[in-house]
Order: structure tokens, then C-alpha cells, then sequence
């Protein structure tokens, strides 16, 4: 059972940071960044080939914090593999100690620096985690996508996660497709980034009037100022920086910025702790702001 796992399942309200590999082989800056997250998160998620951007992938990156000491969560995008190659990552990815898993249906080509790069999309982040399910299933043996019985030298066992956007304007069909995910095998869920406690109130109502039984953590995006939060509003679907806090971030001094992004993280977190089982920190590079978050949020 991984760190991530057992804090969960403890009842402790769990953070998680998050890492962003680089576009080359230099992972300098990422392995001090989890450095300084490392004791303050029970694991960090390892973003996978984020935006479509084309660069080192989450794999490899995963291997070496577990080299380090460092718990990762392995994301995976659908966007780039066919089932073989799914399948095979994710056995790959237990040989190497990698023991969570976060599906992701992946953003569109189109988003990234390869746009006539060719989307594969073979599974979608439901079957992905179906696909793992499948592969773990059995006491011994394992089976493969196609369900054959007694293929697999050994099964391997992960705890899978998903995502889900909670201030969607399709709130709906959010719930509907979290439904489907902890159906194929999801056991927690990462949000996409909230900022606003009233929406993610709720969108969690329902989640309980809905009976679905894993734990949530809310996604937050550290808010690096006004700038960044305009773009989020004008190209990020299903993330809603309000006006009140956009107000709040255009009479913030610039030499502040880093000190505000801490206090409004920290704010939100504890806003919506009552609602939810623990926090996904993404600092987008401001690696240091993560343990003053998770102090401050936990005071």
C-alpha cells in the first residue's frame, strides 16, 4: 500500500504537490523542487507530457523520486499511447516501484508545439483505468485488456486515481463521468483547479448525495498573479478564478506577488478542508510556496 494509500485511508486530510518534467534531459531543478515538497506532501504527481507540450516524460521522471525517496504519483495521457503501449507503461512503471497511477484523457495536440502531431486517443481515461483494473485482477495472475486469463508473469497492484472539474459548467456530466471512473476502478480523485468554495461546496453535495465512496482532494493552482489568473479565466475550461479574488490580485504590489499566491492558496484550502479529503497543491514551478501552503493551511 503506497504512502498516498494509507493516508487516505487513515482519514487524514492528505497533501500532494506536483513536478512538471522538463522540455530535455536536465532534471536539476525538478529533483531540488521535490526536495524541498518532500516532507511536507506524502507524494507528488509527475505531469505527463503536460499541455502536449513535447518533453521528458512522467515515467522516467516517477523511476527517479522513487530513487530519491520520494513518493510519485505516475500520470498518464491518453493522448499519446495506443492499449499496448498503456499496458505495458503500466507494468513498466510497477517494476520501477510506482505504486499510483492518475488517468488522464490528455489535452489535444492542437494545444501544444507538435500540432501535426497525430492524437491517438486508443483508450480514454475510463478504460485506462479499466485497463489497470484488468491488469491487476486475479490472486496471482493477472489479465490483460482483452480479458485472457493467465498471460501475465505476475499482476501488479496500483492505487489509481483520477480527475474531475468541479466548477464545470456541465457539473452533470462531471458527476456522471466520476461515476464511470471509480466504476472502472478509480479509488481517489485530484480536482482541477478551484478557487471558488461556494461552486466546490457544491459540486461535493452531490458528489455525497451520489453516494460515491473515494476520496477527493481539491485540486489548487497556485496563483503566480493577476496575469496568469485572466489567462486561466479566458483559456482553461472549468476554472473560474472569481472576480472578488481577481480584485484582491490587481491591488497586490508586484513584490508581493509570491507572498499572495501563499495567503489566497492557503485561504482556499482551508475554505474547503470540511468538504474534502485532502489537497493537490500544482505550484507551476514555485516549488518553495508548497510547504508554506500546507503550514499555513494546516495552522
Amino acid at each position: 500500500m503506497s504512502k498516498l494509500e494509507q493516508s487516505l485511508a487513515a482519514g487524514h486530510f492528505t497533501f500532494t504537490g506536483e513536478v512538471g518534467p522538463p522540455k530535455g534531459v536536465d532534471l536539476h531543478h525538478v529533483m531540488e523542487g521535490a526536495a524541498v515538497m518532500k516532507d511536507k506532501v506524502v507524494a507528488i504527481n509527475v505531469t505527463d507530457i503536460q499541455t502536449a507540450v513535447m518533453r521528458l516524460g512522467s515515467l522516467a521522471v516517477s523511476a527517479k523520486l522513487v530513487e530519491a525517496g520520494v513518493e510519485p504519483v505516475f500520470q498518464m495521457v491518453c493522448r499519446d499511447r495506443n492499449r499496448l503501449a498503456l499496458q505495458s507503461d503500466l507494468l513498466n512503471a510497477y517494476v520501477l516501484g510506482i505504486r499510483n497511477v492518475l488517468a488522464i484523457t490528455g489535452d489535444h495536440v492542437v494545444k501544444g508545439d507538435h500540432r501535426d502531431a497525430k492524437p491517438v486517443y486508443d483508450l480514454d481515461s475510463v478504460q485506462l483505468l479499466k485497463a489497470a483494473t484488468i491488469l491487476e485482477s486475479g490472486s496471482d495472475m493477472g489479465k490483460d485488456f482483452k480479458g485472457r486469463p493467465n498471460k501475465l508473469e505476475g499482476a501488479p497492484k496500483f492505487f489509481k486515481g483520477c480527475v474531475v472539474t468541479p466548477c464545470s459548467d456541465m457539473v452533470e456530466a462531471q458527476i456522471l463521468k466520476l461515476e464511470k471512473k471509480v466504476a472502472a476502478g478509480a479509488q481517489f480523485c485530484q480536482t482541477q483547479a478551484v478557487y471558488d468554495a461556494a461552486a466546490f461546496e457544491k459540486f461535493m453535495n452531490e458528489v455525497r448525495r451520489r453516494n460515491i465512496q473515494i476520496p477527493i482532494m481539491v485540486g489548487i493552482v497556485v496563483l503566480k498573479g493577476l496575469g496568469m489568473a485572466k489567462y486561466m479565466n479566458e483559456n482553461v475550461p472549468g476554472v473560474v478564478v472569481p472576480e472578488p479574488l481577481m480584485k484582491e490580485l490587481s491591488e497586490t504590489p508586484k513584490d508581493q506577488t509570491k507572498k499572495k499566491a501563499v495567503e489566497v492558496s492557503a485561504r482556499l484550502i482551508k475554505q474547503m478542508k470540511p468538504m474534502c479529503q485532502g489537497a493537490h497543491i500544482m505550484p507551476l514551478g514555485w516549488d518553495d510556496t508548497v510547504g508554506q501552503i500546507v503550514d499555513a493551511a494546516s495552522a
